[in-house]
């Protein structure tokens, strides 16, 4: 199945009204039927996604959530979200798919940054911003996802000078490129078309970033 179906999101509204369990096992079978549906479609994006990048693997994430430290006790998500892991050590960020009724998005790139990286990525903007500014600047790159995302530091970070030419982005924290989708666009025949299309237009901004956290400020290779 290369489509979304509307029995798809019909379920998961039906699931966000009825959150509980009792309601759930009494349509499990319809869970495991649109659940299938939609493993179809991640695993069709995957193979289109492997044409031009390296792809590991694609993992849908469990529909039961981790309620243990959460204030929201709701026992089980209202959408369907996937990962596609890209492949080897070389290769950083991934690609997410989420599927929910009227909240539909895709995404990339780097959402919390352990300190080091974070680090190596704001010295980088701080040397030379040109090639970023040109990846985030391209037709292409607009086109899909308007802008480079992410929450910021009010000021400069400690270390980095608030009146530098490139604070715009050493203030950030997070690195992230989406797309929107409304339930029209999920449900026409093209989606998955569009889906892979705003992938590939992703990857330079990967390859960049996956190339500043594998390499030092001299450009030598930290991994082998």
């Amino acid at each position: 199945m290369n489509t979304i179906s509307k029995s798809t999101l019909d379920f998961l509204i039906s699931l966000k009204a009825n959150n509980n369990r009792e309601w759930f096992n009494a349509n499990k079978t319809t869970f495991d039927a649109e659940q299938k549906k939609v493993k179809t479609f991640y695993n069709a994006v995957m193979e289109r996604l492997k044409v031009t990048d390296l792809i590991e693997s694609v993992k849908i994430f469990r529909i039961y959530r981790d309620v243990r430290f959460s204030k929201d006790k709701l026992p089980f998500k209202s959408h369907f979200g996937g990962q596609f892991t890209r492949a080897t050590n070389k290769l950083r960020g991934g690609y997410y798919l989420h599927i929910s009724p009227g909240e539909s998005f895709l995404a990339g790139g780097f959402w919390e940054p352990n300190k080091e990286d974070l680090a190596r990525i704001r010295k980088e903007f701080e040397e030379d911003a040109t090639e970023i500014r040109a990846i985030v600047n391209t037709a292409d790159f607009k086109k899909h996802f308007g802008k480079l995302q992410g929450d910021a530091v009010k000021s400069a970070p400690r270390g980095f000078d608030k009146n530098h030419p490139n604070i715009d982005l050493i203030r950030l924290k997070q690195f992230i490129v989406s797309r929107e989708f409304t339930d029209d666009e999920v449900l026409a025949p093209n989606f998955l078309t569009e889906v892979v299309a705003s992938f590939v237009a992703m990857r330079p901004y990967l390859d960049y970033m996956s190339d500043v956290l594998t390499t030092d400020l001299n450009g030598e290779s930290l991994v082998g």
